[in-house]
């Protein structure tokens, strides 16, 4: 629903981009952004155009932009320098339009909190359709005798290793009941939430949930550390750097989807801004945590029975919003689809998320991005193929290199992905390589032993 309203408003700055004085719909509009006479407009485009036009002597005319309450407003501005000791401005107001703020979907609303919860999780763990967990992943110091207990126990549900305080209700219950919940959990004494990001559609969690574990308080210090010792990044400092870093991200994520309410879009493009340098940072993190683990002497993966083609899908699951906001069609395994093999079901997962999501990165709009099986002799195949720039043979020789990025400096890499990646692959008993030419794309193959068994456990 919009109104346009045909009166006029008018209102005059001075030298310093202070209001002298202001009438009618400006008057309220510049009140309901927190300003007033004697301060300074409140109006971030109109303010813009105040000070442009003042600085360079210039009569301006042009629409801005501005949001107050439930209401986008949008107006036309013409701004005229005053000459003279107040060297201000004098600002006429017509074409006055409103709006109400665009309603967002349950969809979206849902798919901006899942988001939030993520960045803001210490824990996180893969479900399947009946909350039993496949897997987990935690950095928290006070959450190792959760995830022993889990993977001791793998396919039982989540709800077994929590305590739900005044729940009596046979578990698991319906995940909508449990999204939101809080919890404890032995060996930690912070308190929980629990949040759960059904996948699959149309019905939710037909394809399984990803549980996320966020705690109300952060740890107050890192055990074990002091004695002069300097602390290891990835036993110790990268927990302690994560979370604050997982906060920056979230709140500002609030404030760029409005969740919080209706924002100027200014404004919400320098949260974004805030929330993509913190997610570069954070991958950053990750990155050197992994290396110092994969370069360890000691560095040794858990071989299980496990399906490739259903640890790509799942990779494909996780980076499908990624895909489709940069209008690619990413293709994994078809259902029914099988590839038994012995290997890390969380180390191959990890591998096939830094490969599909380079692909994705690099990858042109409107480009397909897939992901196919093979065996070839006791190796099972998983390779994903692209069709961005491609790599010469040079760069072939080089892309596997510790802190080689090709020239791509401005994407927020660290360039330790696929050294880190290489080095997971042959820890597994296998390798990972590329093919390529220039225009044709790339295709990276990752190889581990095949299953000689014919099948998986269930996970």
């Amino acid at each position: 629903m919009s109104a346009s309203v045909q009166s006029f408003s008018r209102a005059r700055t001075d030298g310093e981009d202070r209001v002298i004085e202001v009438e009618g719909e400006l008057a309220a509009l510049n009140e309901a952004c927190g300003g007033g006479v004697g301060k300074t407009l409140a109006i971030p485009e109109l303010l813009a155009l105040v000070t442009k036009s003042r600085e360079y002597g210039l009569r301006l005319a042009r629409q801005f932009r501005a949001v107050a309450g439930d209401d986008r407003i949008t107006a036309w501005a013409e701004i005229a320098p005053i000459k003279g000791e107040s060297e201000g401005a004098d600002i006429s107001i017509s074409s006055w339009k409103v709006e109400d703020a665009p309603v967002q979907s349950e969809e979206d609303v849902h798919q901006r909190r899942a988001e939030i919860d993520r960045h803001l999780a210490e824990c996180s763990a893969h479900l399947d359709p009946q909350q039993r967990v496949l897997s987990i992943e935690t950095d928290a110091e006070d959450l190792t005798d959760l995830s022993d207990a889990v993977r001791a126990d793998i396919g039982k549900p989540w709800t077994d290793f929590v305590d739900l305080p005044g729940n009596a209700h046979e578990q698991p219950m319906h995940w909508r009941l449990l999204d939101g919940a809080e919890c404890t959990i032995a060996g930690s004494r912070r308190r929980w939430t629990a949040h759960l990001e059904p996948l699959g559609k149309p019905e939710p969690g037909s394809a399984g949930f990803v549980l996320y574990l966020s705690a109300a308080q952060p740890l107050a210090a890192i055990e074990n550390a002091g004695g002069g010792r300097t602390p290891s990044l990835g036993r110790e400092l990268t927990p302690v750097l994560r979370q604050p870093i997982n906060r920056i991200i979230a709140n500002a994520e609030t404030i760029r989807t409005k969740l919080a309410g209706p924002l100027a879009d200014e404004y919400a493009d320098y949260a974004g801004d805030i929330a993509s340098a913190g997610q570069h940072l954070l991958a950053l993190i990750d990155d050197l945590s992994d290396l110092e683990v994969v370069e360890a002497e000691d560095f040794t993966t858990a071989p299980d029975r496990i399906d490739l083609a259903d640890v790509a899908r799942r990779a494909c699951g996780i980076l499908g919003v990624r895909a489709t906001e940069k209008q690619i069609k990413l293709e994994p395994p078809v259902d029914g689809e099988s590839q038994p093999a012995t290997a890390e079901f969380r180390r191959v997962l990890q591998v096939l998320l830094n490969l599909i999501g380079n692909a994705i990165r690099y990858s042109p709009e409107e480009s397909r991005v897939w992901v196919r099986l093979d065996r070839i002799g006791s190796r099972a195949l998983v390779t994903v193929a692209d069709q961005g720039h491609g790599l010469d043979d040079e760069q072939q020789k080089k892309v596997f290199e510790k802190f080689e990025r090709l020239g791509k400096h401005g994407d927020g890499g660290s360039g330790l992905g696929l050294y880190i990646s290489r080095r997971i692959a042959r820890a597994m008993g296998g390798d990972l390589t590329v093919e390529s030419a220039p225009g044709q794309g790339a295709r990276f193959t990752l190889s581990v032993p095949v299953d000689e068994n014919g099948g998986t456990e269930e996970r």
